[in-house]
């Protein structure tokens, strides 16, 4: 069990944590919110990068705070952080064997074995003597993964995981870790939400370093039960509003008494849940 309790974090003048609780079991948790919401913070105090200020944090069972048993939660963690660093002189293969050694990866041949088999999990096998400077934004990505997936660690923290990936690659990420999560927990912070509805039977929603929402993606559609609409023209009462493929407006909001409602999307849910914490906060 990994779970965080009232954690807050101040970083310089910001408060980015403000009394953040948050409960991982095996499967997937999507992890939505704006940007400054407070995610990368939370999700570098899960990779014992950061350390919280006030609050419990307890991670597979251990304390971060106590010098050996943040040891071993590194030894049994993955973290993919949202910007990684590539050393522009190694390949693919290179890098991977040089965290493979930072994790402790004593035994050469083993550790050889092990990074063939991340490559090979993320679809890089045929890549592994390229230089990184020499690979694509969406294989750095899932370099980026493979690191993670080292040692086959029993929680995976994964931030921004399918920026740079085109649709195919997101749908071979979708499978990856669908597979990964039956007997491990994973944190997925995302932009996309088609992500997360496809993904996680579990969702939290940050912002401005609160919880919104913690619950299942059904309850985060919910908010918008009764408030998507399609008409020819915007209605004054759309917080958002488009025009679809069929050439109508699709609007989100609070609809007029004589409006043709259709089925709210998760992202739906999540627009409006923002727009409220921010007219509450107004």
């Amino acid at each position: 069990m990994t779970y965080v309790r009232g954690v807050t974090k101040r970083l310089g003048s910001t408060q980015a944590l403000r009394g953040v609780d948050l409960e991982l079991r095996p499967g997937v948790t999507g992890l939505l919110g704006p940007n400054g919401a407070g995610k990368t913070t939370l999700m570098r105090i899960l990779a014992t990068v950061l350390a919280a200020d006030e609050g419990t944090v307890d991670l597979l069972g251990r304390d971060p705070r106590d010098p050996r048993e943040r040891t071993e939660i590194r030894r049994q963690l993955g973290y993919m952080p949202q910007e990684p660093g590539f050393h522009a002189r190694f390949t693919a293969f290179e890098f991977l064997d040089y965290v493979a050694i930072l994790k402790e990866h004593t035994d050469r041949r083993a550790r050889h074995d092990e990074v063939r088999r991340v490559l090979a999990r993320v679809g890089l096998a045929e890549v592994g003597a390229k230089k990184t400077r020499a690979l694509s934004g969406g294989m750095r990505r899932r370099l980026a993964l493979a690191q993670a997936l080292l040692g086959d660690p029993r929680l995976l923290i994964l931030d921004e995981p399918t920026a740079g990936l085109d649709p195919e690659q997101r749908l071979r990420f979708r499978e990856l870790v669908s597979e990964l999560a039956e007997d491990r927990a994973i944190l997925v912070s995302t932009h996309q939400t088609e992500d997360v509805a496809a993904l996680c039977p579990r969702v939290v929603v940050l912002a401005e370093g609160r919880v919104l929402e913690s619950g299942t993606p059904e309850t985060l559609v919910s908010h918008a039960q009764g408030r998507v609409w399609a008409a020819a023209e915007r209605d004054p009462g759309a917080v958002i509003a488009w025009r679809g493929a069929d050439g109508r407006q699709r609007q989100v909001g609070t609809p007029p008494a004589d409006a043709q409602l259709v089925e709210p999307t998760l992202e739906d849910g999540y627009l409006l849940l923002l727009e409220e914490h921010a007219c509450a906060a107004a």
